[in-house]
């Protein structure tokens, strides 16, 4: 029986080795971490990520031929194919500090699977990390082997959270980079005879290993760019009259350009887009490519400047402040169907306007009020090291309250702002809301996913972004 270990037991890690056992019942699949309560929680009824499908997918496998384990060395040497899916952090001092990534975590890794391995191994990234990493990875296990063979295989993993599952099931491709030699074009056979049990092999891409780590950087940096078009589009569509949906939707239907990722909102989030982008231009500086790097900063700037702008739209619409108001943040996490908020557009919203002394009331179906005070009373960059490693909360933020109901949360609220497109959002009782809300009564849609003409029929002053502006609005420029 093929054995597998996975080492890192998150968003990628989790997900993907649940579905590479449910669909290879021949290979049994060992998923570890040094985290006791992760790997408690992956053992238990509540998974410590959601993400719809994902606790089926689980539980049909769990106990047969999928484990969750802190055995770390156990597994790894028993593994005939290893995946690495630990954290690749930005680093925060240091040569390269705010846009390198750190590979402390893949290093040791390295080091730990070179000290325990008794057979041949093939390993494979799975994190998102920078061209060439593999050579690093390689030159640590050659010369830590003592004899025993490894072949490096890059594995990026392209699923979206919200909808891993259906990504994982039906991928647009998989992607396996190796070594373009006789031991290289076997171990990359291997791994892909895995994805060969449920992917048709039209859709399994082989190419060299700095092509596949490549590949994964630039897919990101391509989505975020398209994000961060159609943004700063949302702001020229404010200040002309015209309509940024109606805009991306004309866009979209180009054949050449395509619907996809075009929609606005108050900005891109997750764990991925701007690390690897910092990342793609840390490598473009080191190649000696400046201008090449100034592109792809920009794809950041402009998701800054939304932020702030949406920040400034609202300090400037409540009479130039917020101080002491009471704002209802309705969704925290980066998407819908996640309880993901890492690099979340909340985070930099939420101490925007707690800089302007608001109360904030926030709910979100799927954030627990510990994750959101951790997120709002963390550095930058802190996020992205394992649990245990981060500093532990400082004092809560007291002027941030956490409701699990979104009418709590903007009762006696002067403002709303939405942050997350939850479809539940949507079909909330927006006149018993604006009953119970101060006056003049404000929603701040940062998603695009609220009826306007109905909440301005129930009332409220209305901006979302990049849509015509309201009466009220025109009056109060935004200023930055």
């Amino acid at each position: 029986m093929v054995k597998i270990c996975c080492i890192g037991a998150g968003y990628v890690g989790g997900p993907t080795m649940a579905v590479i056992a449910l669909k290879c019942p021949d290979i049994e699949v060992a998923v570890v971490d040094i985290s006791v309560p992760r790997i408690n929680a992956w053992n238990s009824d509540q998974l410590p990520i959601y993400e719809p499908g994902l606790d089926d997918v689980v539980k049909q496998c769990r106990g047969k031929n999928l484990f969750f384990s802190t055995d770390v060395e156990k597994h790894v040497r028993e593994a005939d194919i290893v995946f690495v899916s630990v954290n690749t952090p930005t680093k925060t001092r240091g040569l390269g500090a705010g846009k390198a990534a750190d590979l402390t975590y893949w290093e040791s890794a390295a080091r730990m699977i070179a000290d325990v391995s008794v057979s041949d191994k093939i390993v494979v990234e799975k994190s998102t990390v920078p061209v060439k990493t593999a050579e690093a990875i390689e030159k640590i296990l050659t010369h830590n082997s003592k004899g025993i063979k490894f072949q490096i295989l890059s594995n990026p993993e392209f699923l979206a959270e919200g909808t891993a599952i259906k990504d994982l099931f039906n991928p647009d491709r998989v992607l396996i980079g190796g070594r373009e030699t006789p031991e290289g074009f076997k171990a990359v056979q291997t791994l892909k005879d895995v994805y060969a049990h449920w992917v048709p092999e039209g859709q399994i891409i082989t190419t060299n290993l700095w092509s596949a780590e490549l590949s994964k950087l630039a897919a990101n940096a391509f989505l975020a760019q398209r994000i961060s078009s159609v943004n700063a589009m949302s702001a020229l569509c404010e200040a002309t009259g015209a309509d940024v949906t109606q805009v991306s939707y004309a866009v979209g239907t180009d054949s050449r350009i395509g619907p996809k990722f075009l929609n606005s909102s108050v900005g891109f989030g997750g764990s991925c887009f701007q690390k690897d982008i910092l990342n793609l231009v840390y490598i473009c500086e080191c190649n000696g490519l400046p201008e090449v790097a100034e592109y792809w900063k920009q794809v950041i700037k402009i998701n800054d400047y939304q932020k702030s702008r949406f920040v400034n739209r609202v300090v400037s619409s409540m009479f130039n402040s917020v101080s002491n108001k009471k704002i209802a943040v309705l969704g925290f996490a980066f998407k819908k169907d996640t309880g993901d908020t890492r690099e979340t557009p909340a985070i930099d919203v939420c101490k925007g306007l707690l800089e302007d002394k608001a109360r904030l009331s926030i709910y979100d179906p799927q954030v627990t009020e510990e994750q959101i005070q951790r997120d709002l009373s963390m550095n930058k960059f802190d996020w992205d090291h394992p649990l245990h490693l981060q500093p532990m909360s400082p004092t809560t933020v007291k002027q941030v309250s956490v409701t699990w109901d979104a009418y709590e949360a903007t009762k006696d609220a002067h403002g709303i702002c939405i942050m997350t497109e939850w479809d539940e959002f949507k079909n909330l009782d927006f006149q018993k809301i604006f009953d119970n809300m101060q006056k003049p009564a404000f929603v701040f849609d940062g998603r695009n996913i609220m009826n306007l003409q109905k909440l301005r029929e129930i009332g409220f002053i209305v901006y979302s972004i990049g849509k015509p502006l309201d009466a009220w609005l025109k009056d109060m420029p935004a200023v930055a």
